[in-house]
């Protein structure tokens, strides 16, 4: 059973509805009822901890301090913990095999790659021992009906309809939310969804003898190729997730390897050291889907006092900055403290929410698209990397003045926007220091550190 947490005196209880038990849902129904209320979970999919396979492999997901903070405030931190690999770094990989390695943020800092399926499984059993919360699974939402508060339910197991009643409704059912769908229809409801010319395939690397990591198993490894890459993040057996990222047309995409050969092929000219390490690369590449890379916007998140959406359903983004679960998790965390601020006065807590969070999660969305060009283009360029080490040395020489972006946004709780205008900020501060640095050295001269102090001093 997990930590137990009075509930608000000013906080009557509520039977509340949240749709869908994926990693969002099931973090928002332990702090629901951690304030006292029952909880009502309805998922789509049958229960993932089954025998049968219930979905094809997902992108590796990275937790970082926002997702943590998010869990502790649950107290099941430790738990998922055990399912979690510190990523100390960035591994990059040359075309012609040379390794780079470019760590993250100060010493001890990292990201964990953990599984989505393996964490959602982790979070179901910790629900499930949570009383007053009842996950049924196989329950498709056919129909919202926002003014009647009521949902239109078919069990997929017996093919039956049902009416079913709510008193108040939480959408984290993912970027094609069926609650959002609702909420689409209604006066000035703002909605919009962007898409990448790329899509992404996952791939695999095998793991070593005796469940070994035949790679680096503490770092994110990336191979940048210009107009595409593949990442890999490591599972706790030994293996790698990999990912590909790769346009759907033109002369290297999707649509251009349509044969095992073309394949092996491909990947022997341009990821030769991780070809060896993928003994089932053919197999997977045709029978795991490419799918689509979007992010999701829309305003308000928001029905009356009585619906509101969280997660991908209010902000879904694309994965480059490893943001996704993490700012889903912030989300429950920040309503966690508005239900202890305000109470019972649900249109205030619903109303503050997506006031706080909507220009944050608009940030990171943008963030995480300038992160796919980075990553695919900048990080394998020499005149990047030099810039990544002045900037290193900067945030030595003035702490209390100066924090890469990356880690404004992976290593601390400040509001993804200021993180965003920060980091803008310092880039035009580069873009005056770069053309009188040629190499690490170049740093320490008189008259660099000079243009360093002015440029310090007009941010005081």
């Amino acid at each position: 059973m997990l930590p137990s947490s009075p509930a608000n005196p000013q906080l009557p209880a509520e039977t509340l509805t949240v749709m869908g038990a994926g990693l969002v849902g099931c973090l928002l129904a332990l702090y629901l009822a951690r304030h006292g209320h029952s909880v009502e979970v309805f998922e789509r999919r049958p229960d993932i901890r089954g025998e049968a396979k219930v979905e094809a492999r997902s992108i590796n997901l990275a937790l970082s301090d926002r997702g943590w903070r998010a869990l502790e405030g649950v107290g099941i931190a430790e738990e998922v913990r055990e399912v979690a690999i510190a990523m100390r770094g960035r591994m990059m990989h040359g075309v012609d095999g040379q390794l780079t390695f470019q760590k993250y943020g100060q010493d001890g800092q990292a990201i964990y790659s953990v599984s989505r399926a393996g964490l959602n499984r982790r979070m179901l059993d910790l629900v499930e021992q949570q009383p007053g919360i009842r996950v049924q699974f196989e329950q498709h939402c056919q129909r919202v009906d926002l003014r009647r508060s009521q949902l239109e339910m078919r069990d997929e197991t017996t093919g039956q309809t049902r009416t079913q009643p709510y008193q108040r409704l939480f959408g984290s059912d993912g970027a094609y939310s069926a609650v959002r769908g609702a909420m689409q229809r209604t006066d000035r409801f703002n909605y919009s969804q962007q898409y990448l010319d790329y899509g992404y395939k996952e791939l695999s690397i095998a793991a070593g003898p005796d469940g070994s990591w035949p790679i680096e198993k503490h770092a994110l490894h990336i191979w940048p190729r210009g107009q595409y890459m593949m990442i890999a993040l490591p599972n706790l057996d030994g293996s790698f997730n990999c990912t590909l990222f790769f346009p759907y047309e033109g002369a290297n995409s999707f649509a251009a390897l349509q044969t095992p050969a073309q394949v092996r092929t491909f990947f022997a000219e341009h990821f030769a050291d991780a070809l060896p390490l993928m003994p089932d690369l053919e197999t997977e590449f045709f029978a795991n889907p490419t799918s689509s890379l979007v992010t999701v916007r829309c305003f308000p998140w928001s029905y009356n006092d009585d619906v509101l959406l969280l997660g991908d359903a209010s902000h879904a983004i694309v994965p480059f900055y490893g943001q996704g679960m993490n700012s889903g998790f912030e989300d429950c965390a920040v309503l966690a403290e508005l239900l202890e601020e305000h109470g019972s006065d649900w249109t205030n807590i619903m109303r503050r929410f997506e006031a706080m969070r909507k220009p944050n999660t608009d940030a990171m969305a943008d963030l995480a698209v300038y992160n796919f060009y980075e990553m695919r283009d900048r990080v394998a360029d020499p005149r990047f990397l030099l810039q990544k080490k002045i900037e290193g040395k900067l945030a030595a020489q003035y702490p209390a003045q100066w924090q890469p972006l990356y880690s404004q946004v992976t290593f601390s709780q400040l509001p993804y926007a200021e993180a965003l205008a920060n980091g803008q900020a310092q880039e035009q501060v580069m873009q005056r220091l770069m053309p009188h640095i040629q190499s690490e050295a170049d740093y320490e001269r008189p008259e660099v550190q000079a243009l360093v102090a002015a440029e310090m001093a007009r941010r005081s």
